[in-house]
């Protein structure tokens, strides 16, 4: 089993990006600019800036069944098994993609093992429709799946 391949630099450097740039906003929303007390921040009519913890996985699933130890362990062994992917992959697409949903799980992990939940800010929402409240690392994920999902279209178009 190899742990470093040709692009890992690539995937780590993504990784940590997303995660650093996600660790920093939540620290400024937290600590800086103290969304607690002053929220919600109205940025558009559409769109507001607040702060929710979410105790569960995507969509607050599982926010009442499952700690937040057995979440943490969950997170670090699906991103072992990232990285082992990243260590084989060949194609830089690839190798972006997996970095930035690592880089994002890892830092909702972070938030999990800091705080005891995972701290979001982002909330769209039209008349009474609210999309859910999201953070940077949930669109580093997102964007990561995205690209994956982009590149198996292309691929299977090339065949």
């Amino acid at each position: 089993m190899r742990l470093w391949g040709a692009l890992s630099v690539l995937g780590l450097v993504l990784a940590a990006l997303s995660f650093g740039l996600d660790q920093t906003f939540k620290w400024w929303m937290l600590h800086v600019i103290d969304i607690e007390s002053r929220q919600p921040i109205a940025l558009l009519p559409v769109f507001d800036v607040i702060l929710a913890w979410n105790h569960g996985i995507s969509y607050g699933w599982l926010s009442g069944g499952a700690s937040q130890g057995f979440l943490i362990a969950l997170t670090l062994a699906i991103s072992a098994g990232l990285w082992i992917w990243l260590a084989k992959v060949s194609r830089p697409l690839t190798a972006a993609a997996i970095g930035m949903i690592l880089g994002g799980a890892l830092a909702n992990a972070f938030d999990r093992a800091v705080y005891g939940a995972v701290a979001d800010f982002f909330s769209f929402h039209v008349g009474s429709f609210d999309w859910y409240i999201f953070n940077l690392a949930d669109v580093a994920i997102v964007a990561g799946v995205g690209l994956l999902v982009y590149e198996s279209l292309r691929e299977g178009r090339t065949r």
